[in-house]
């Protein structure tokens, strides 16, 4: 199954409102969004009939004169907290935390330490020329992976990409699904781009690793709720995206979602951007990258992302700027204990006007 319409999403990127936060739907505590049920009525109480639903007239609420009304929305920061041997710290309290947006304190509304709420993961893996001699070990790390990882709930989908962007397995609860996805992925730095992705496809061809993450968040992530993750097995050296560094960064925040590389390198290489890349578009959304030099390192790095998966503390709050103006808002999170390191995301977008 192929990604669609490369001009569709070019359109889709510049007027499409993208959420703010995720309410944790499929999980737990966030305050429901607008337009969803409200409380039930006490037994006993009279409901009117299909019929009568529809010829009820729609009633206003009234409001006192100069009344303004102000929509807040619940902003969620999933935190993973390491100590100085790098070990998870899972003994912290809300008042440990502080959050603050664009150099303001947060009052923290919303605290739980939630490993088992429900997850929805993009795996994406380079299938360009420069996996070849990697490819088996990846295909049988990720396996076990899905299979570990993957709790009741979860979800997920099988991405790969080299000179073009294909969708092996769309989210699906089923491990067995992704894991025989995971395999069918094969190396095709050569071969013949049978139809362009969503997003338009360079003269050049090359390793589309910006196009792959700015799918899957824009057209896969964006849409989902809860807690979100992009898992990428790759050298982090695009030669032939449209999508620049910055637009995959931005499509992950526009999604909140948070970027885990597993970072195969070439141990006998002394150049390439690949880290670089990877640094920063991980630190820029909340997520880690693991090096990974050889087949053995790759079962440590699968254990490393996992562990981070289901050890995050869950922070929400209400923006104390209630401005809908569309703009990206920084995010700075700090604990009250020495010797230790927060994994948080940078920061989100606001609702537009």
């Amino acid at each position: 199954m192929r990604m669609t319409s490369l001009a569709a999403a070019i359109v889709a990127l510049s007027i499409a409102a993208y959420p703010v936060a995720s309410a944790l739907a499929r999980g737990a505590g966030a305050a429901a969004p607008q337009g969803t049920r409200g409380p039930l009525p006490p037994p006993g109480t009279p409901r009117n009939t299909e019929a009568e639903q529809q010829e009820a007239p729609q009633q206003e609420v009234p409001q006192a004169p100069g009344t303004i009304q102000v929509q807040t929305a619940v902003v969620n920061v999933f935190a993973t907290v390491r100590d100085k041997r790098n070990g998870i710290v899972d003994d912290l309290t809300k008042d440990d935390f502080k959050v603050y947006e664009d150099g303001v304190e947060q009052k923290v509304a919303y605290f739980t330490k939630e490993v088992d709420m429900p997850l929805s993961m993009a795996i994406l893996m380079d299938t360009s020329g420069s996996m070849q001699e990697i490819l088996t070990a990846e295909q049988d790390a990720a396996s076990r992976f899905v299979h570990e990882v993957m709790h009741k709930k979860d979800e997920a989908l099988v991405m790969s990409f080299d000179t073009d962007v294909n969708l092996l397995a769309d989210f699906t609860e089923d491990p067995g699904v992704l894991s025989r996805a995971i395999r069918r992925a094969t190396i095709n730095a050569a071969g013949p781009v049978i139809t362009p992705g969503t997003v338009p496809m360079g003269s050049g061809g090359g390793t589309n690793l910006y196009d792959a993450i700015y799918l899957a968040c824009h057209d896969e992530l964006s849409s989902e709720a809860g807690r979100k993750a992009i898992v990428i097995l790759t050298d982090a050296e695009d030669t032939g995206s449209k999508m620049t560094e910055q637009d995959a960064i931005e499509s992950a925040q526009r999604a909140d979602s948070v970027i885990h590389i597993l970072l195969i390198t070439d141990p006998r290489a002394t150049e390439g951007y690949g880290p670089g890349v990877a640094s920063t578009m991980t630190q820029q959304t909340g997520g880690r990258v693991v090096n990974v030099r050889n087949e053995k390192a790759l079962e440590k790095a699968f254990d490393i992302i996992t562990e981070e998966l289901r050890s995050q503390y869950v922070l929400g709050y209400s923006s104390t700027n209630t401005q809908h103006d569309g703009t990206f808002r920084k995010i700075k999170v700090e604990i009250d204990r020495p010797d230790t390191k927060v994994l948080a995301r940078k920061g989100y977008y606001a609702p537009g006007g």
